[in-house]
């Protein structure tokens, strides 16, 4: 179940959307506030210059109706040289939708992130602390994190409305309009251009890569804008995938919940996750699709026979499988896996663990997960950008805004699969590479899906390429997983990725 709906399923009584800030003297210019700094990155000593800045994203009739604000790194030119305007641009944003980027800043991106490497020993109490990131991948692109309007520092300006902004076309929309202010203000239009996606970003993503080219039916203009590469963590591109009554959701969880039962010892003890992975999908093939199509239809021999088989690939007995109808939710699963040790696992990232007793009910707050990592990435955050970045804004910075921008979104009529607007750009860009990546144990958007997703949208899978990674929805948590994603990052972008 993507990230969005499951926020959205959550009892949450949808409070008036925040009031918009007055109109700002634009005459001022854009804010922004310039620092300095230097680390190691991959292997390269180098500086760079930090900028929190500010885009003015207006209306038809030209009225500011948002201000969206984004924290770029950019490598200093030295003292006589200038910048390489030919050095690769990665714009990067997370998803929610209403969630700013200071996850994939703070976890992956920037020179400095949270220290945060024992994910099974996580710290979930002030003080929290950042070290430098040697694994920024800086040292191959430049790189440019964008908040949303309602996340992060960026607002709807009193010109402005909801309805201009939260919805999966008007977001995308404003997304192409901060990236073409930011290649014009730094004079980088003919630099390669890549995007990194989380979560639903990974539906902006798509929909911008369709977007950027531009077109009569498009952007109304011929904006001419190409994309090298897009890659996309956390997929959660098909709106459809897992609905009620759609098996798909269990057939593509499945793999997950394989992973997650080997990492917990419930199965073989010979196991590795990714052979597990393999087995369920071998499973998948061979096997569940034929008996979840027969629903009723499934001989009750052959049905606990399916029961068994599964049993010996997540952990659970055959008799709660079948209780189950041979299908095993995400949810479920969490509760169930470590309940005879009284203990349920995020979904978000299944590796973490809290007691069944007193949970509480919110999908977010109370999930193991983002319940034990969430007040590390907020802290680490609030004092890296008044300390390091010099950040001095009137506005709370909003880490994920659930009201105010998910509980307002526009979906339009009908849930959609967005991975073919992705595939749409990949046709109209024969060079357009795509880059896939999925946590072995995110029972949010988990693998299986990814995997369908894109083997149903029509993109030249000789163009795709998928990795997992031994982490959760964000698969950069933990030090074995954040390397190896740095090192595939900087592969991708150099185009040494095979």
């Amino acid at each position: 179940m993507p990230i969005d709906r499951l926020i959205l399923a959550a009892a949450l009584a949808l409070a008036p959307l925040a009031a918009p800030l007055p109109a700002q003297a634009q005459d001022a210019g854009p804010r922004a506030f310039i620092t300095k700094g230097q680390g190691t990155f991959g292997t390269t000593r180098m500086a760079y210059v930090a900028a929190e800045e500010e885009f003015i994203l207006r209306s038809p009739d030209g009225k500011a109706a948002a201000s969206v604000f984004a924290t770029s790194y950019l490598k200093a030119g030295g003292k006589t040289a200038k910048p390489d305007a030919s050095r690769p641009v990665l714009f990067v944003f997370n998803g929610g939708p209403g969630s700013a980027s200071l996850w994939l800043h703070m976890g992956l991106l920037g020179p400095q992130r949270i220290d945060f490497d024992d994910p099974d020993h996580p710290q979930t109490t002030a003080p929290f602390h950042t070290v430098a990131n040697a694994d920024s991948p800086l040292d191959v692109a430049d790189l440019v994190l964008i908040d949303p309007p309602g996340t992060g520092y960026s607002r709807i300006l009193a010109d402005g409305t909801p309805a201009m902004f939260y919805g999966v076309e008007q977001d995308a929309v404003a997304t192409v309009q901060v990236i073409e202010q930011w290649l014009a203000r730094h004079g980088r239009m003919n630099a390669p251009k890549y995007i990194l996606s989380e979560s639903y970003g990974t539906v902006r993503a798509a929909v911008v890569a369709r977007l950027l080219a531009g077109g009569p039916t498009q952007t109304g203009q011929m904006d001419g804008i190409s994309l090298n590469g897009v890659i996309l963590l956390g997929q959660a591109m098909d709106m459809a995938h897992g609905a009620a009554g759609d098996d798909r959701g269990y057939i593509g969880i499945l793999p997950s919940l394989a992973a997650t039962a080997c990492h917990f010892h419930k199965v073989a003890p010979d196991c590795t996750p990714q052979g597990q992975v393999d087995a369920a999908q071998a499973f998948v093939d061979n096997t569940y699709l034929g008996a979840l199509h027969a629903g009723s239809r499934l001989d009750p021999a052959r049905r606990a026979a399916v029961a068994q088989a599964m049993a010996h690939l997540v952990g659970l007995p055959a008799e709660t499988i079948l209780a189950n109808d041979l299908r095993l939710s995400g949810a479920a699963f969490a509760r169930l896996l470590l309940a005879a040790e009284g203990r349920r696992t995020g979904l978000y990232d299944a590796r973490f663990t809290l007691p069944l007793a007193a949970a509480g009910p919110d999908p977010v707050a109370d999930d193991p997960a983002m319940a034990q990592y969430v007040p590390g990435f907020v802290a680490a955050w609030d004092a890296y950008a008044r300390d390091t970045l010099k950040i001095n804004l009137p506005q709370p910075y909003k880490a994920i805004a659930f009201r105010d921008v998910n509980g307002a979104w526009d979906y339009g009529p009908s849930p959609s699969n967005y991975a073919t607007d992705l595939a749409t750009a990949m046709n109209r860009n024969p060079a357009l590479r795509v880059l896939v990546g999925t946590g072995l144990y995110d029972l949010v958007t988990p693998l299986g899906t990814a995997n369908d997703t894109m083997a149903h949208s029509g993109a030249p899978a000789d163009r795709v390429a998928f990795r997992t990674y031994p982490a959760g929805h964000m698969a950069y948590l933990g030090r074995e997983a954040r390397q190896a994603l740095a090192a595939d990052l900087r592969a991708f972008i150099t185009g040494s990725l095979r």
